[in-house]
């Protein structure tokens, strides 16, 4: 039978769990998409032969898994100077595995929006930075808004990783409570129900932006 009280007892604890959770999510997500903008713009400005350093970025970030990063940097990084807490550590994991997914889905929209619309738009006087915010960004960010959202809710998923550098998430509560009641069905049922509702709050999030920004693309079909 569910064991009500087996959750109840631990409610503190997976509130925090929780809680936590939401923060390295919501900050290295945030700090994700900002690195993701950072590397496509480096990327404009270093020049064809700068730019593999871009592609050894990107390749490198979504070329191994995220768990393996983790272990290399917080078990590994102290042999190199790189002394970080685990919370830190999963942080800036998360934005940095993060960023090289959104520098590429930030790329693909940019490039999707027609080069006759910047001819256009110099012929009509508008300068580089007018050509950008009002003629391009629109454009690119209703092409990227699906798969930002979809990245994002595999990012929300992947933060569970966390629990293997000790990091006091949900999933190191909801293990530890299986771990010391000899019973999985309880902890795991709660911490699957909270990254589904997770998950489904960003994907409603996202479609209310992405109903925002494509207005004008229902109206002018």
């Amino acid at each position: 039978m569910f064991d009500f009280s087996l959750l109840t007892s631990n409610t503190d604890a997976l509130l925090a769990g929780l809680w936590l959770t939401v923060r390295l999510c919501a900050g290295g997500i945030a700090l994700g998409l900002a690195g993701g903008l950072v590397l496509l713009a480096l990327r404009q400005l270093l020049g064809p032969r700068l730019r593999p350093l871009y592609q050894g970025y990107v390749g490198l970030f979504r070329g191994t898994p995220f768990l393996v990063q983790l272990y290399l940097v917080y078990y590994g990084g102290p042999h190199l100077g790189i002394d970080l807490s685990a919370e830190q550590v999963g942080l800036f994991g998360l934005a940095c595995y993060g960023a090289a997914y959104f520098a590429e889905i930030f790329r693909t929209g940019f490039e999707a929006v027609p080069r006759g619309q910047l001819e256009a738009a110099r012929d009509l006087g508008l300068d580089r930075l007018q050509t950008l915010r009002w003629v391009v960004w629109p454009q690119a960010l209703s092409r990227c808004l699906p798969p930002l959202v979809g990245q994002t809710v595999i990012l929300v998923k992947e933060s569970s990783v966390l629990s293997i550098i000790t990091i006091p998430e949900l999933t190191t509560v909801a293990m530890r409570i299986a771990t010391e009641s000899f019973s999985v069905l309880e902890p795991y049922l709660v911490l699957a129900l909270a990254y589904w509702a997770l998950t489904l709050g960003v994907s409603l999030v996202g479609a209310r932006l992405e109903h925002r920004f494509t207005r004008h693309l229902v109206r002018a079909a």
